[in-house]
């Protein structure tokens, strides 16, 4: 009978050791959430605004038009032959994201050149013929816009991936001027360019992210060789976000844009670094 009472007694301080020792292990283990999302990553407006720093190769050639029509134009290179030069640029970004894998997307890059130079070669524009040694004024205005739907079928709470479908309104316009000789040209594409790509991003840290996304279409040439186009859009980044409404972001852009309409040629390319901020709410 002690023996039996002996061993009750021995369980029940058994009992009573490993709830004392389990009850602080309990209150340490806390199981994490399933949904944790990275910092900067629990919002429903997101806005950018950035400073873009590229290497610009410019090349235009516009044929002659109405009385003019039927003269060929030359390939001018904007820097070699207009004088341009690099510039900084400002570039502006609106995400609106009405649900965690759904995100509406609107991006501005107003491109522009200015320059006076004398021109170093006879080049034929739009008809006209700037022959050596006058004096030319020439801008290009590039209006460079995005506008696309953004769903993100992998999402996790350290990443995501997505596709994308936008549209690229392109509206580039050049103007070649010589006051002094009483010559004033300008050529002008406009056009919405449909476009497909995908984007990803991972979070290295819970608030420092890794960005790529590739957006790209191509037009291939018709059977006349009268019209063609191609656009090819890459960009990398990282941010540090701050808080979840506040963050800083730095990367690289590409931009390629290439066009052939009857006898009017146009190929862009602007490549470089890039850095600003971004508001959430």
């Amino acid at each position: 009978m002690k023996s039996a009472s002996a061993r009750l007694y021995a369980a029940a301080a058994t009992a009573a050791l490993l709830l004392t020792l389990a009850a602080p292990a309990e209150a340490q283990y806390k199981p994490r959430p399933v949904e944790d999302p990275a910092t900067g990553e629990t919002f429903h407006i997101e806005a950018g605004a950035s400073f873009w720093n590229p290497s610009s190769n410019l090349v235009v050639e516009s044929a002659g038009s109405g009385a003019l029509s039927g003269i060929g134009g030359s390939a001018i290179d904007a820097k070699r032959d207009l004088g341009f030069v690099d510039k900084r640029f400002p570039e502006f970004d609106l995400i609106l994201r009405p649900a965690p894998a759904h995100k509406f997307r609107l991006q501005y890059i107003p491109i522009s050149f200015q320059a006076s130079s004398i021109v170093t070669r006879d080049i034929v524009f739009n008809g006209q013929r700037y022959r050596l040694g006058i004096p030319v004024e020439s801008t290009l205005d590039w209006k460079a816009l995005r506008f696309g739907y953004e769903y993100d079928f992998v999402r996790k709470n350290r990443g995501f991936a997505g596709f994308i479908v936008e549209g690229k309104y392109t509206d580039v316009q050049v103007q070649l001027a010589s006051p002094s000789f009483g010559i004033t040209e300008y050529a002008e594409a406009r056009a919405p360019i449909p476009a497909l790509g995908g984007i990803g991003r991972v979070y290295v840290v819970p608030n420092i992210s890794i960005t790529g996304e590739f957006t790209a279409f191509k037009l291939p040439d018709s059977i006349d060789n009268r019209y063609a186009a191609h656009y090819y859009d890459l960009d990398i980044y990282g941010t540090v976000n701050l808080t979840n409404n506040i963050g800083f972001k730095g990367g690289y852009r590409s931009l390629d844009l290439g066009y052939v309409v009857k006898q009017d040629n146009g190929a862009f390319e602007m490549k470089g670094i890039y850095f600003g901020v971004v508001a959430r709410y």
